[in-house]
């Protein structure tokens, strides 16, 4: 008599094939659990910043996305159970494996902004400095 017992609902080949690396932006569908026991996908999409330990067991990526001018990193598991899905939106080629480089050059760009703009100081009696603050905040 032979049992076989399955400990994951993932497919495991599947996530395997999965042909994405950094640089590359993913959309993770993330299975939610709501108050009144119902379950909904979540979707959470972003530039992928690194992928670590390969296809084995404990596989993670780091997905970033800017969110209301702030940016926000998530570690998903590459096997987890709670993740439904992964769709691969845009692939993209880099010269490098893990992207931590991003995070400053956000603000490095923002910062960049405000030193040119802040040489113009008026125009038409509204100082351009804090618009462009304002501006500057909604995009980083």
């Amino acid at each position: 008599m032979k049992t076989t017992i399955k400990l994951t609902p993932v497919d495991m080949e599947a996530r395997k094939a999965l042909d994405f690396s950094s640089g590359d932006t993913v959309k993770v569908f993330n299975k939610i659990k709501e108050a009144d026991g119902k379950t909904r996908l979540q979707a959470f999409e972003g530039m992928v910043l690194a992928r670590k330990h390969g296809n084995e067991i404990g596989a993670t990526f780091t997905v970033r996305k800017v969110a209301s001018g702030v940016g926000v990193e998530r570690v998903f598991p590459l096997f987890g159970v709670n993740i439904d899905k992964i769709e691969i939106v845009r692939k993209t080629r880099t010269r490098r494996s893990k992207l931590y480089y991003v995070r400053d050059k956000a603000m490095r760009d923002v910062r960049r902004k405000l030193k040119a703009e802040t040489k113009v100081v008026k125009k038409s009696g509204v100082t351009t400095r804090e618009a462009v603050v304002e501006e500057a905040e909604v995009t980083a």
